[in-house]
């Protein structure tokens, strides 16, 4: 492939077979972080690159929590991508957001215990601002290609997109208790799901814009008229929308541009690195090279 690598989507399988997808072939890439969930498939819609990586490995084998966050991020960093979708099953905990809906979140509330949130470390600090987790300017246009994909769809289309909303992504790999839904709820939350951070977090130490379609697969537990969540009823939701969003990635990808022009999101680190240089170690340097740029290398 002759084209950068601009573009990654993050999610399921099904979605790197969508229709248009030419030049596709998989991608072994190690990093300082270990291996990433599995191969990276690229390919080209409308010319313009893109990379898939499904995040729990092809036939779902990682548990949320070992899903190796690092080395997915570290790994579309190095072939160049500069913004990132993300697709996640989440649950609802609004009456207003109902299964068969799409949420494109614009806050998260991190309520995970046993991930490593940051590539940084063993001898060099960053403190990279969040306020505003996700990319507004691409989660924007996300929103835009998922509402142009609903109205092609019809009366085919279920749900709607929802612009806007906070997502809580807990430890898993079990589903809340009631008691946790019904605080979740109190606390402001609107959905829920397993696997958001680190990405987000990770996603912005990178200077890669980051935005999640999350698609709402169930009401969590805390509605006494629903049947709690369920494996099956995730898995029924998620294959019945896999349409939707290869249609919304059909028409997202090629308005996308290459240069990382999105937003300020690259250059994230410009203001967050607050080690002296010369007191990094050799090898964090070079571990971290491909994030801080040589500069910081060198120094």
């Amino acid at each position: 492939m002759n084209n950068p690598i601009a573009v990654g989507v993050i999610g399921g399988s099904g979605l790197y077979r969508m229709p248009g997808l030419k030049s596709v072939r998989e991608v072994e890439i190690t990093t300082p972080f270990g291996a990433p969930s599995d191969a990276i498939i690229t390919g080209e819609v409308d010319g313009v690159a893109v990379a898939f990586l499904p995040r729990h490995g092809r036939g779902h084998v990682y548990m949320p929590t070992e899903v190796p966050y690092q080395a997915n991020i570290y790994a579309l960093k190095s072939l160049g991508v500069q913004v990132i979708i993300s697709v996640s099953a989440c649950g609802s905990l609004r009456e207003q957001l109902r299964p068969g809906d799409v949420v494109i979140p614009d806050q998260v509330f991190d309520f995970t215990k046993l991930r490593k949130s940051s590539f940084f470390g063993e001898g060099q600090v960053a403190h990279i601002s969040v306020a505003d987790p996700y990319c507004p300017e691409l989660s924007a246009r996300v929103a835009d290609a998922v509402a142009e994909a609903m109205a092609n769809a019809g009366e085919a289309a279920s749900g709607r997109v929802h612009r806007g909303g906070t997502f809580i992504a807990i430890e898993g790999p079990r589903f809340s208790t009631k008691a946790e839904s019904r605080v979740f709820r109190a606390w402001g939350m609107d959905i829920i799901g397993m696997t958001v951070c680190p990405e987000v977090f990770l996603a912005r130490e990178a200077g890669i814009c980051y935005a999640t379609i999350a698609h709402v697969t169930d009401f969590d537990v805390w509605h006494e008229s629903r049947e709690a969540v369920t494996v099956s009823m995730v898995i029924r939701q998620l294959n019945a929308n896999v349409g939707l969003v290869q249609e919304a990635l059909r028409r997202l990808i090629p308005q996308l541009p290459g240069s990382g022009d999105l937003c300020e999101c690259a250059g994230s680190l410009s203001t967050a690195l607050i080690t002296d240089p010369a007191r990094i170690p050799a090898q964090t340097k070079e571990r971290l090279a491909l994030l801080t740029g040589s500069d910081a290398v060198d120094a």
